[in-house]
């Protein structure tokens, strides 16, 4: 049976277990709260976004996590600058050009202000530009696509988190705690 690891990556942790960036200050990676020999992650996250991974020991079952072409949803929550209108709802609903081509259609809702970890650090806050939180969900996964759909539509993301791939969530995990799922 494949081993499934559930991850709540933290802002500012990269998506891999070493760091091949540059020298100087080492960054956090996964290896910092994930001691676990012959586990992969299935898909990324970027580094300034924050949540959900799904780790693995099974290279097929990776594959059919993180290949689009098995369109399999992943959630996200997204703080957003500006108050998100009707219209660009509709445009994330029907699919936006980018200049990678054309996304899929996104599931999007406005959402209250979820009930989330404190982020640090911090996002920044402007008295004169209001903020908003949509849940979207896609079945891509195109590098920083939600990231790139929301700016393309007049709504940068101030913090982004995704909260479920498939039928994997978040609930229960706090930044930095990992669990085993059951596969079936």
């Amino acid at each position: 049976m494949a081993r499934v690891i559930l991850f709540n990556k933290p802002f500012g942790v990269l998506s891999q277990f070493t760091d091949k960036g540059t020298e100087g200050s080492p960054r956090a990676t996964l290896s910092d709260y994930i001691d676990l020999p012959g586990v992969y992650p299935a898909g990324r996250l970027d580094r300034d976004s924050e949540g959900l991974m799904v780790l693995t020991d099974d290279g097929a079952l990776q594959a059919r996590i993180s290949s689009p072409k098995y369109k399999r949803p992943k959630s996200y929550l997204a703080q957003v600058e500006g108050v998100p209108s009707e219209d660009q709802l509709a445009q994330l609903r029907k699919g936006v050009t980018l200049k990678d081509g054309p996304t899929r259609p996104a599931k999007v809702a406005r959402i209250d202000p979820p009930d989330l970890w404190e982020r640090d650090p911090p996002v920044r806050f402007r008295k004169t530009v209001p903020d908003g939180w949509l849940q979207l969900t896609i079945t891509e996964g195109r590098n920083r696509q939600v990231r790139r759909m929301c700016a393309h539509v007049g709504l940068p993301c101030l913090r982004l988190v995704r909260w479920s791939v498939g039928d994997w969530t978040l609930d229960g995990l706090e930044p930095g705690q990992w669990t085993d799922a059951f596969t079936g």
